[in-house]
């Protein structure tokens, strides 16, 4: 079995029954993520959805966080030599390409949130067929705070499983969600004990990677071949508002304030 050998951001493995783990593995950065992370996680995902050793993805992260979401980094003046929008409307191209991998992909996948998500984290966990968590995780999705918008088809996900008040509540007032008030609002399954996390995830995983391939493929399938073009357009209008948004001087100066409040934060902390 060969793995991709250029994906660093992520530890990969494949267990027995054709289990396939794709962890991001960035925790000293919380996994953040940056177009590097971005470009590797669609690929991990291309791969794993053609290859015919893997029959269930779980994805994960190592270390407290899933993922911590958007790093947030000033482009650099080399790459703003074609300006801002072109700048963003790159980045959101890698973005966009793990958003459609994540609609199309014809196997089962659970996402293992083991820690705190944020962002993109939360809004791509919900096109995952289930959501496993842990007692202490938090789910917060802060993008009008940094002049972003909705994104992963959150702003038609999240009200459909969540309904319109509670998605309303995280998307547009960026409340951060508790495991089980996700799970209350069904987009969690089910929360383990932190102490045996991984291993009951992978208990279920397998047991879902013993039954027939193809059965498991064709009621997929069945479940979401309906929406697949609304979701795919979705994704692109998402993205295109998004390059916009991120291009903006209204998010530029809201990042800015978000990220001089988190230095005081670290700074009274020291006190």
């Amino acid at each position: 079995m060969s793995y991709p050998t250029d994906l660093d951001t992520f530890d990969i493995k494949l267990l027995e029954h054709g289990v396939c783990v794709i962890a991001f593995n960035r925790p000293k950065k919380y996994n953040a993520l940056n177009p590097q992370v971005y470009d590797q996680w669609g690929r991990a995902l291309e791969w794993a959805a053609k290859s015919d050793d893997v029959r269930v993805v779980v994805l994960t992260g190592h270390g407290k966080y899933y993922t911590s979401g958007q790093e947030l980094t000033i482009p650099d003046s080399s790459e703003l030599e074609d300006g801002a929008e072109a700048v963003f409307k790159k980045r959101s191209g890698y973005t966009e390409k793990v958003v459609r991998e994540l609609i199309n992909f014809p196997k089962l996948i659970i996402a293992a949130i083991q820690g705190p998500v944020i962002g993109f984290g939360v809004t791509s966990s919900a096109i995952c067929d289930v959501i496993y968590t842990v007692p202490d995780a938090t789910f917060n999705t802060p993008f009008m705070q940094l002049g972003f918008c909705a994104e992963a088809c959150s702003s038609i996900l999240f009200p459909r499983i969540m309904g319109y008040s509670r998605a309303n509540e995280m998307l547009l007032m960026g409340r951060k969600f508790t495991a089980e008030e996700m799970r209350d609002a069904g987009m969690v399954a089910r929360i383990f004990p932190k102490e045996t996390f991984m291993e009951e995830v992978i208990k279920a995983a397998t047991v879902a990677a013993k039954y027939p391939p193809q059965a498991m493929k064709d009621t997929k399938r069945l479940i979401r071949e309906h929406e697949l073009k609304f979701l795919e357009d979705v994704n692109t209008k998402e993205m295109i508002l998004l390059g916009e948004r991120m291009a903006s001087e209204e998010s530029a100066n809201a990042i800015v304030e978000f990220m001089m409040a988190k230095h005081d934060r670290k700074e009274k902390a020291k006190l």
